[in-house]
């Protein structure tokens, strides 16, 4: 039962979830003041979940032939519809582009000068583009996992299994949110410490001039505050998840069948829709 609500949830979700990353989508492609560096990635992290939400769509919705045929089909469904690497690749990319969408608040809030340098459009679609590879590329690990044998998808045991999870556990979990909490605690006070710190000179320069240096750090703390309630969704949706999964590689006995396991997984798929209302709720250029 708890297993149908969740594949119902899901479903849900992914029809929320493609409405509205495809609707950030449009809105950044159509608008010509949207088009900057720190749009780019949040167009390409809405491009991002609205894949996942399309995967967690088919992948509840699509049935599985059973037994699934032999062949190259049998092969494609082991190893990427059932062991969920189409879903969990765009999960992964999800996270590694928050990671950089955090370092690019960063070096735009704490060094701005620096900042106008690096972000470059070659360098910004060279990291967009790479978010996509690493991300599937990390995820690609799943492809192993399942093999066809005798119309059934099987489970392949590997060397080492408790280190291969502690290892994607740290990756997927532990070094993104590490790296967002110290990344925005540290944004947090430089912005407390005032525009003065940030953009010398700009009192001394005439009233004209400071009043586009308070509108732009508005903007900026604009930004930083919306970027952070999503890092803060990422944290919450994904969280309960991943200690379950931490657990398990550690040895400790865990029900993957019961109610709990399965809200959490549906808290992971509930984080590829949320954002768009963040952008709604928070984001003034929205």
């Amino acid at each position: 039962m708890a297993e149908q609500a969740t594949q119902a949830f899901q479903a849900i979700v992914g029809i929320v979830g493609i409405c509205g990353n495809g609707l950030v989508c449009v809105v950044i492609a159509k608008v010509h003041f949207m088009h900057t560096v720190t749009n780019a990635f949040i167009f390409n992290q809405a491009l991002i979940d609205l894949i996942g939400s399309l995967m967690a769509l088919l992948l509840n919705v699509v049935p599985i032939p059973d037994p699934i045929p032999p062949g190259a089909t049998g092969v494609f469904l082991c190893s990427l519809w059932v062991s969920d690497f189409l879903q969990w690749g765009p999960f992964t990319a999800s996270t590694f582009n928050l990671i950089t969408l955090t370092l690019e608040r960063y070096l735009a809030i704490v060094f701005p000068f620096r900042y106008q340098a690096l972000a470059t459009r070659k360098k910004a679609i060279a990291v967009l583009v790479g978010v996509w590879v690493a991300g599937f590329l990390f995820s690609s690990y799943g492809i192993y996992l399942r093999f066809y044998e005798a119309g059934v998808c099987v489970i392949k045991q590997v060397a080492h299994q408790q280190v291969l999870g502690v290892c994607v556990f740290f990756v997927n979990y532990c070094l993104p949110v590490s790296i967002m909490l110290v990344v925005y605690i540290h944004i947090t006070v430089v912005l407390k410490k005032g525009a003065g710190r940030i953009q010398p000179g700009l009192a001394a320069a005439g009233p004209s001039t400071e009043g586009q240096g308070e509108s732009l750090m508005r903007a900026r703390r604009n930004t930083f505050k919306t970027l952070l309630i999503v890092c803060a969704a990422f944290i919450i949706c994904w969280t309960p998840n991943q200690i379950f999964f931490f657990l398990s590689n550690l040895g400790v006995k865990v029900d993957f069948s019961s109610p709990i396991f399965y809200i959490t997984i549906g808290m992971v798929a509930l984080n590829c829709c949320l954002n768009p209302f963040i952008y709604a709720i928070k984001y003034k250029q929205f």
